[in-house]
């Protein structure tokens, strides 16, 4: 239970996270790459159109059957898991919580302080959950990194509540 952050204060929906399922969201991302490459903002819809473009050309092309290829993309799929440090977007879970128009800031409650963050920058913020495949559980259970990545080698570490105020 200590693995579950709660998202209270100025929103309509109270959101409970839990990290320890994020290893099989789509929306993850690769800490160790993500703030050195330019980010940009895509069209789900258009990643999703291309993906399944990519299946269906491939299954025309060699047929329903799986060819060795793409059991070896699984395998390296697995693998990556595995060993990966991940993160994943903060913004879905704040705007599913449908934060007040009076909310402000968002504070990032730890065990040793409080870091606040107006909405605009939190909204960027990404929220890692796992240190080469392994979860966050000594200093954890996340780890907050700002979208500009200007704390990436020294995030907020032992988050226990995030709050719109």
């Amino acid at each position: 239970m200590e693995s579950i952050i709660m998202v209270t204060g100025k929103i309509k929906y109270q959101i409970t996270l839990d990290p320890g399922v994020w290893i099989f969201d789509d929306r993850k991302v690769d800490l160790t790459s993500y703030f050195d490459q330019e980010v940009e903002k895509e069209d789900e819809l258009e990643e999703y159109t291309k993906a399944v473009s990519k299946h269906w050309e491939r299954e025309i092309r060699e047929g329903a059957i799986y060819p060795p290829t793409l059991k070896t993309e699984r395998t390296y799929e697995r693998q990556r898991i595995l060993n990966g440090t991940f993160g994943i977007p903060l913004r879905p879970f704040l705007e599913n919580a449908e934060m007040s128009e009076d909310a402000q800031a968002v504070k990032f409650i730890s065990k040793d302080s409080v870091e606040t963050l107006p909405i605009s920058e939190a909204l960027e913020v990404i929220v890692g959950f796992s240190l080469n495949g392994k979860p966050l559980k000594e200093d954890g259970p996340i780890h907050v990194y700002y979208g500009n990545g200007s704390n990436v080698l020294n995030p907020i570490k032992h988050i226990t509540k995030i709050e719109i105020v």
